[in-house]
């Protein structure tokens, strides 16, 4: 063996060490809060757990989960067993609380999915349904840069070193013909990772010439005077692609199957209420940000960022695969075995139920 391929493999299990770091979701930081929600409705039936404790992001992409405990979706189909809520800023946080029991379900992106499934040993979690789609965009200054192939030479900001939008930056550019390291992010473009909350200030300093930014990052850019360059759901068949998971213990899922459907009828139902009522959810979540952040989102951020996001049951669990694929491609992840990922059983059952048809599981699920 040369001296080279030693050195690779050692590049390769270093890389492979940190990734409980580094596939994170669309979000920030660590766990942010708990939240009491109000009591269970008077009299309602217990169902096999007296609580059910709920994991999610204050972000749009996450708005299912934002809109259904707002508006008590959830808890209307859970009756007497009553939700306690924990919001998280990234996915690593939300994952280790998963692993610890402290959250039985969690809505999440794909790529802290993949790892806490691969990482357990495919022991941990099942993805059980989808949430959202798209709400990624590639936005730009539009002085330095005003087409897609003036993105090369430029520093261009992802959130994290393997995160979602990460890995399909990075994919895209292989896709251009370009070279990029992906650990260090220097070459045919420079991949600069920031923090999402601190992105538009390196933008407006002329740090970054522009973002692969999920929503409402995106947005903020374009209010500071950036262009849209590229929606990333232009990238994927029927223009589709997973953002937001639903994930479960695995545990919890085995113990308290009558609960996870319960969620999931409520996520069902909640989806279907934003698609119907979309400014009377856009406001209701915008509520809930501020609740859980202190401040709301302007109009010229909220509504091209909700406009962007799509709500919808199915997991696309073709999507899912392709985006581990890109991992593997980009050299952040050794190709992982997903089969088992997901249980779409229960979700079904409740489409069923509902009149809707059923989801694909690509091939990943527990059958």
């Amino acid at each position: 063996m040369s001296a080279a391929r030693p050195l690779a493999a050692l590049r390769t299990l270093a890389a492979l060490a940190a990734l409980p770091l580094l596939l994170t979701a669309c979000g920030y930081g660590s766990q942010a809060a708990d939240d009491e929600r109000p009591a269970a409705a008077a009299g309602g039936k217990k169902l096999s757990a007296a609580e059910v404790r709920i994991g999610y992001f204050p972000n749009l992409t996450h708005a299912t989960a934002l809109v259904g405990v707002q508006e008590g979706l959830f808890q209307k189909e859970l009756g007497g067993t009553t939700i306690k809520t924990s919001t998280f800023n990234a996915g690593p946080s939300e994952i280790e609380a998963l692993n610890a029991g402290s959250i039985d379900i969690g809505w999440i992106g794909p790529s802290p999915a993949i790892n806490g499934y691969t990482k357990s040993g495919g022991r941990n979690l099942r993805i059980v349904g989808g949430s959202a789609s798209g709400g990624v965009k590639l936005v730009v200054d539009p002085e330095k840069i005003k087409s897609l192939k003036d993105v090369k030479g430029k520093k261009i900001a992802t959130p994290q070193l393997g995160n979602t939008q990460d890995v399909a930056f990075l994919n895209w550019i292989a896709d251009q013909g370009w070279k990029v390291d992906a650990q260090s992010g220097k070459g045919d473009v420079s991949v600069v990772r920031t923090d999402n909350k601190v992105t538009p200030d390196a933008y407006r300093s002329g740090s970054v010439d522009g973002a692969w930014v999920p929503e409402p990052t995106a947005s903020k850019l374009v209010a500071e005077g950036a262009k849209v360059l590229l929606d990333e759901s232009t990238l994927w068949p029927d223009d589709k692609f997973v953002i937001t998971n639903i994930i479960v213990s695995q545990t919890f899922l085995e113990e308290h199957p009558d609960v996870v459907e319960a969620v999931l009828r409520g996520s069902v139902r909640t989806n279907r209420w934003i698609n119907a009522n979309p400014e009377r959810a856009k406001a209701s979540a915008n509520t809930a940000l501020k609740e859980l952040s202190g401040k709301a989102l302007p109009a010229d951020v909220l509504d091209p960022a909700w406009a962007s996001i799509a709500f919808l049951d199915d997991p696309l669990a073709a999507t899912l695969d392709s985006q581990a694929d890109h991992a593997v491609k980009a050299g952040l992840l050794e190709r992982p075995d997903l089969k088992g990922i997901y249980d779409l059983a229960p979700l079904n059952k409740v489409l069923e139920a509902e009149g809707e048809n059923p989801v694909d599981d690509a091939g990943l699920g527990t059958s």
